[in-house]
C-alpha cells in the first residue's frame, strides 16, 4: 500500500477562495479524501492537491475562475471508471468532480430527448427513460457506475454501438464551461441543424481538455419491445472472425455482436462457470437481435442461418430470458475477473475494419507467443473493436521490457490493418505517447491549436492526449 500524501500543496488563499466558491463540505483537502480520487482503472496513482464537489453550474464556474486566476490545473472527473488515466491529476492541481451534478432536468418523450447534468449515472438514466418506453443507446460495461459526463468526455460506447453508433451520435447539444469559467452553449434541441461549425461533436471525446460539461441534451431511441440472444461456438478464432465479417457484410446488423477468444473462454469457465458453450469451442460469438415482439424470433432465425453458413460447432438461440441474462452476465464478468488476476494489466481497445478481424486475432496470438506475454482478447466484434489485455504487471522491472515490446507490436499490427489505437477508452495518459503513429503531424498541429484556443493557459486536464 502506497503511503498517503499527508499535506495538500494548495495555497491557503486559494483554498479559502475555493471554499467560498463551492461552500462547506464540498472541498476535500485531507489526505485520505484526496487519496480516494487518486486512482482509476489503470492502477496509476496521481494525488490531487484538492477535490472540489460542486452541486451547481455556478459552483463549477467558481472553481474554474479561482483556479484560472491562480494558474492551477483543473481535472474534470466523473465516476473514475476510465481505463486510460483521463481523470487523473498527473500534474497535481484540483480534481473537479461532477458527481453531485446529478439531476435529470427533463425528459421530453415527444421530442425523444432528455436534458441531464453530467453526474447522472448511465444506468439510472436508463431506468428512468424505460418508464417512457425510451433509452439512450450508449452502454459501456461500467454503466452501473459511470456517469454521462464521463461518457461524453471519452465518447464511450459498448455492445450497442454495432447498431446504434457511439456517444457522439446521440448528443444534440451541451452547455459547457471554459477554463476561465465562462459559459458556452453548443448544439440545440433539434435533430437537424447546420448553422456554423459543429462544436458539439468537437467537444465529445475531448477528454475534459477543452471544457467542462454542465448540461447535455441527449437524443433518445424507442426501447425495443423484445430481444433474443444467440451464441455461436467455433473451432478457432480465425473462423469466428470470418463469421463476424460475413454477418456484418449483408442484411440487417445485429444490435450486438461480441467476441471471446480461447483465453477469455477459459478464464470464464475457471473463475465463473456460467458461460455456456460447446466443449470444443476455442472462440465464441454472442449476438443479439431486437425489434417488435412479433418479428424478433424471425430475426433470430435469420441471424442463426447466417452464422451456420460459417460452420460453427453450434449456433443456438438462447432458450429463455434467464439464459440470455446468464450469457451477458458472464461476458461482463470478464473485465473484473481479469482485474483480480492482473490488477495492473494493460487494457487496450483497438479497432480494425471488420474484414481485417481475422488477421488481427491471428497476429495477437503470434505476439503473445513470441513475447511470452499472455493476451486475453474479447469485445465488440461487430465493429472490429477488440479489448486486448496484456496480463502482466508493467510496474515489474523484469516484465516491463516484454510488455513494452508486446504493446508496440500490437499497435504496429493494428495500424498495418488500417485500424485505430482506441475505439471507446480514449487516449488520456496511457496512449498519449503513441498517437503520433496514427495521426500525421499536420493533424496534431491543428488539434494543439484548438486546445490553445479553448484553453490558452493549458489548465484543463493537462498531460493528456498529446505526446
Amino acid at each position: 500500500m502506497l503511503p498517503l500524501t499527508p499535506v495538500s500543496e494548495l495555497d491557503p488563499g486559494v483554498r479559502d477562495a475555493l471554499l467560498a466558491a463551492v461552500g462547506a463540505n464540498r472541498l476535500l483537502t485531507g489526505a485520505a479524501q484526496r487519496e480516494a480520487y487518486a486512482w482509476d482503472n489503470t492502477g496509476r496513482r496521481c494525488v490531487p492537491w484538492a477535490v472540489a464537489l460542486p452541486e451547481t453550474r455556478e459552483q463549477v464556474a467558481g472553481v474554474l475562475r479561482v483556479c484560472h486566476r491562480a494558474g492551477i490545473s483543473v481535472v474534470p472527473r466523473g465516476a473514475g471508471t476510465g481505463c486510460v488515466g483521463g481523470g487523473l491529476a498527473v500534474q497535481g492541481g484540483v480534481i473537479l468532480s461532477t458527481q453531485r451534478l446529478n439531476r435529470i432536468v427533463s425528459i421530453r418523450p415527444g421530442d425523444r430527448l432528455a436534458v441531464v447534468e453530467p453526474g447522472v449515472v448511465n444506468a439510472t438514466l436508463r431506468e428512468q427513460l424505460a418508464l417512457h418506453g425510451l433509452f439512450w443507446p450508449p452502454d459501456p460495461s461500467s454503466a452501473r457506475s459511470c456517469t454521462i459526463g464521463g461518457n461524453l468526455a471519452m465518447c464511450s460506447a459498448g455492445p450497442n454501438a454495432v447498431r446504434y453508433g457511439v456517444t457522439r451520435h446521440w448528443v444534440l447539444g451541451m452547455t459547457v464551461l471554459l477554463a476561465d469559467g465562462s459559459s458556452l452553449r453548443v448544439g440545440g434541441y433539434t435533430t437537424k441543424g447546420v448553422v456554423g461549425y459543429d462544436l458539439t461533436q468537437l467537444l465529445i471525446g475531448s477528454e475534459g481538455t477543452l471544457a467542462v460539461v454542465v448540461e447535455a441534451i441527449l437524443k433518445l431511441a424507442p426501447l425495443p419491445e423484445a430481444r433474443r440472444t444467440l451464441r455461436a461456438s467455433f473451432r478457432d478464432m480465425e473462423q469466428a472472425a470470418r463469421a463476424v465479417a460475413g454477418v456484418m457484410s449483408r442484411g440487417e446488423p445485429p444490435s450486438a455482436l461480441e467476441f471471446l477468444d480461447p483465453a477469455a473462454l477459459r478464464l470464464l469457465q475457471e473463475h465463473d462457470g456460467s458461460m455456456v458453450c460447446h466443449p470444443e469451442a476455442r472462440a465464441l460469438l454472442l449476438a443479439e437481435v431486437e425489434g417488435e415482439s412479433d418479428e424478433v424470433d424471425r430475426k433470430a432465425q435469420v441471424l442463426q442461418q447466417r452464422l451456420l453458413a460459417f460452420e460453427p460447432l453450434e449456433a443456438v438461440v438462447a432458450a429463455n430470458e434467464a439464459e440470455s441474462k446468464s450469457l451477458w452476465s458472464a461476458r461482463y464478468a470478464l473485465s473484473p475477473a481479469l482485474t483480480r488476476i492482473a490488477p495492473r494489466r494493460v487494457n487496450e481497445d483497438v479497432v480494425v475494419p471488420v474484414t481485417r478481424l481475422a488477421s488481427l486475432v491471428a497476429g495477437l496470438a503470434r505476439i503473445a507467443t513470441e513475447t511470452a506475454v499472455p493476451i486475453v482478447s474479447f469485445g465488440h466484434a461487430g465493429n472490429g473493436n477488440i479489448h486486448v489485455n496484456l496480463l502482466t504487471d508493467p510496474g515489474d522491472p523484469a516484465q516491463a521490457p516484454r510488455v513494452a515490446r508486446a504493446l508496440d507490436r500490437v499497435f504496429e499490427l493494428v495500424l498495418q490493418l488500417e485500424g485505430t489505437l482506441s475505439g471507446e477508452h480514449g487516449v488520456g495518459l496511457m496512449k498519449r505517447d503513441y498517437i503520433d503513429r496514427e495521426l500525421e503531424p499536420s493533424s496534431l498541429k491543428i488539434q494543439k491549436k484548438i486546445k490553445e484556443l479553448f484553453d490558452p493557459s493549458g489548465l484543463l486536464n493537462p498531460g493528456k492526449i498529446f505526446p
